[in-house]
């Protein structure tokens, strides 16, 4: 293998080539771009529950990529409860789920502040409250002091994948990076969120937690690029999904001489994929709006509402009586008069297919 990017001169003079990721870039600006278009329309509260849901899905997949699973019920607790969201069903969060989430939070709610060594350090410290990592203590809210190998394979018969810089240069490097991340403005914030999450890995500053700091960082600039702490879409939770790739292409672009295309590509590429769900749900959020509009003057009872909405937020299977009474426990005479009083007003239709029970649907839809 070659030399490390870092060993060479001026190393963090990253370049790429343009013809490669622009017409990539311009698609994942325009997408963004569309996202926050529809989600402005949708109204506060979905949006709130948009953002809510997002920034619970980051916290959880973002330790999942480390192979820590953290309690999704607590996490989205522990962030509606800062958010001041006004959530059902919150429970209490462990002191250890509370930290990862200040993170997470002082990352895309603060965003346009500085990063500065003393924030970076907060973050760290709420990452391991007890100054642990699993069994090992670990040096925290300060950087590493050791040498650090990024390994894998039983031991013995480990393989080094990478070697991060030295110890004693790693403040002089993370100066440089602070320096960069809090003046330069030449660039686009989405390229800028591509840049630091590859040049935050190179360095590897901490002696744990450096993927989710990473990952914090990425969406800072994520959300300085759209000028808001709402999120709509999140990167941690695609990154899970192509977690294979992303190591291969952190793996060849340790090795480049600042040539960082193929890593720009991936990363526009994956933060293009991670924002294809959430235009599919924000239509799905749009025509529920829709259709409670156009039924605003229309009476329904407690029942037909909570299935209405089930058709809305992804409803399994073809809606017989049966599954009606079951779902809102009551007879099958009672569901019956409910499923007939929403085809008299024009909302269901019997389906076409039939057969010994009868199946029913939305009209509109």
């Amino acid at each position: 293998m070659g030399k490390y990017i870092y060993e060479q001169k001026n190393w963090t003079d990253f370049y790429w080539d343009d013809k490669v990721i622009s017409a990539l870039f311009g698609e994942v600006r325009l997408m963004q771009g569309k996202i926050i278009g529809q989600m402005n329309s949708i109204g506060f509260s979905a949006k709130e529950e948009a953002t809510l849901t997002t920034l619970t899905l980051d916290v959880v997949k973002s330790s999942e990529i480390e192979g820590e699973l953290l309690n999704y019920e607590q996490v989205r607790s522990s962030i509606a409860r800062r958010l001041g969201v006004n959530a059902a069903g919150l429970v209490p969060s462990s002191r250890h789920i509370e930290g990862v989430v200040e993170m997470m939070l002082d990352a895309t709610q603060r965003y346009s502040l500085p990063l500065t060594e003393k924030r970076l350090f907060g973050w760290h410290a709420a990452l391991f409250p007890t100054g642990y990592s699993g069994p090992y203590e670990i040096e925290v809210g300060r950087f590493r002091t050791g040498e650090m190998q990024v390994v894998s394979g039983a031991l013995g018969k480990e393989r080094v994948h990478y070697e991060a810089v030295k110890p004693e240069n790693v403040p002089a490097e993370m100066d440089k990076f602070f320096s960069w991340f809090n003046n330069d403005s030449k660039l686009d914030p989405v390229i800028r969120a591509a840049i630091a999450h590859f040049w935050f890995i190179i360095i590897h500053p901490f002696d744990d937690g450096n993927g989710r700091v990473a990952r914090a960082i990425t969406d800072m600039l994520l959300a300085r690029a759209e000028n808001s702490g709402e999120r709509f879409y999140s990167m941690s939770s695609q990154i899970l999904v192509e977690r294979k790739r992303y190591y291969e292409v952190l793996q060849k672009v340790q090795y480049s001489t600042g040539d960082i295309t193929e890593w720009l590509d991936w990363f526009l590429h994956c933060l293009k994929n991670a924002m294809v769900p959430t235009e599919n749900t924000t239509q799905k959020v749009l025509k529920k709006a829709e259709f409670w509009k156009k039924h605003e003057q229309t009476v329904v009872n407690e029942r037909q509402r909570i299935m209405l909405n089930m058709f809305f937020d992804g409803f399994e299977g073809k809606l017989k009586t049966s599954k009606w009474a079951k779902i809102t426990k009551t007879s099958t005479d009672t569901a019956l008069r409910d499923i007939k009083d929403l085809i008299e007003k024009g909302i269901l239709k019997q389906t076409e297919d039939g057969g010994r029970s009868s199946n029913y649907e939305l009209t509109d839809i």
